[in-house]
């Protein structure tokens, strides 16, 4: 008798709501239980058999996937995007889908990292959280002086050997006190993402895929840190074109009417398939990587300039000739990385990626 039980799980802050199916497919049962560590390992041990569980992408997923991970036989963590089409409704509702989606094996798992990258990679969400941070508090003070007609090209208006000259032209005392109050927050940001950088690059180096990727150029050592922490492996790309998609620098097709009937037998299409774009559902911290290099390395000698100025002169737009060049550098980061090759820049195909 086939014993396996299929659990969907809702998360939320508080509450996790909870479906269960037997290998039928018959709901058997349904409860909300606190979400809370003790609670739910006595649930989960309360419940008999192979317990196969699922639950979303969502913000406490580490916290709870390393609490359920020894105690269930599969535990499959998907995509809230991709589950549900339908508008939802109820809590109830959405762990049943999960129970049913998941019985029916249409769930597929968000990858859940390498225990080894794990320093790394919470290394590099505080590296990169603070400089969006300073880089929202910078924004935010250049835009006050512009909403007072003062023009503020450069980063002069960010030094502290200048600021008392900008903060003397704005003539209202509200506004220059609310001016103080950012300065304030840039010099303390200012500090904070420095040994953020610091700390994220002498973690990197404990990696042995640092020095490699270290040779591509403009890898430098914070774009290698950043791609050892967000890809984590890169065993888990099997071609270069899933981890463009991963990248978000894939690029998306519809087709429509992709077989047809000639002669009484069924044939495939030759309309060809028209673009639309690059894919949206992806690592955008990854993809800044990728771009911000193809677009240093695009203005500066060497072999991937040469490489930039090749699809130049095939009449490529400016645009779609960075696009490529940023995909050259991931298929190349993935080599290097994967099979540990040394870059060589004589091996560089002139075709594009």
């Amino acid at each position: 008798m086939n014993n396996k039980k299929y659990v969907g799980m809702d998360v939320h802050q508080a509450t996790i709501s909870v479906a269960v199916r037997d290998s039928s497919g018959k709901l058997i049962m349904e409860s909300v239980i606190e979400t809370k560590a003790a609670t739910i390992l006595e649930f989960i041990r309360g419940l008999n058999g192979s317990l196969s569980v699922t639950f979303e992408e969502g913000t406490g997923t580490s916290w709870l996937y390393d609490l359920l991970k020894p105690q269930v036989t599969e535990l499959i963590v998907c995509d809230p995007e991709e589950r549900f089409a339908e508008r939802r409704q109820q809590d109830k509702v959405d762990a049943r889908k999960l129970s049913e989606l998941l019985r029916a094996g249409m769930l597929s798992p968000v990858y859940r990292g390498e225990q080894g990258v794990r320093t790394l990679k919470e290394l590099a969400r505080s590296y990169l959280t603070l400089t969006k941070d300073l880089t929202r508090v910078m924004n935010r003070i250049k835009g006050l002086y512009r909403s007072w007609g003062i023009r503020c090209a450069g980063r002069d208006v960010y030094t502290a050997s200048h600021r008392d000259d900008w903060l003397a032209k704005l003539s209202e005392a509200g506004v220059r006190r609310r001016a103080d109050r950012l300065y304030q927050q840039l010099d303390h940001l200012r500090p904070l993402r420095q040994q953020a950088r610091k700390e994220l690059v002498a973690e990197s180096h404990n990696h042995p895929a640092c020095k490699l990727l270290c040779e591509v150029p403009w890898l430098g050592p914070i774009r290698v840190a950043l791609v050892i922490a967000l890809m984590q492996t890169p065993h888990r790309f099997r071609t270069k074109r899933q981890l463009w998609m991963y990248s978000g620098l894939a690029l998306e097709t519809r087709v429509s009417g992709e077989y047809r009937f000639a002669g009484g037998e069924l044939q495939r299409s030759k309309k060809r398939a028209t673009p639309r774009g690059l894919n949206e559902n992806h690592n955008h911290d990854l993809k800044n990587v990728f771009k911000s290099a193809a677009t240093r390395a695009s203005t500066s000698a060497g072999p991937f300039q040469d490489f930039y100025t090749g699809l130049l002169a095939k009449s490529m737009k400016p645009s779609m000739a960075r696009l490529t060049l940023a995909r050259k550098i991931a298929a190349i980061t993935l080599v290097v990385w994967k099979k540990g090759a040394r870059f060589d820049a004589t091996q560089l195909k002139s075709q594009a990626a």
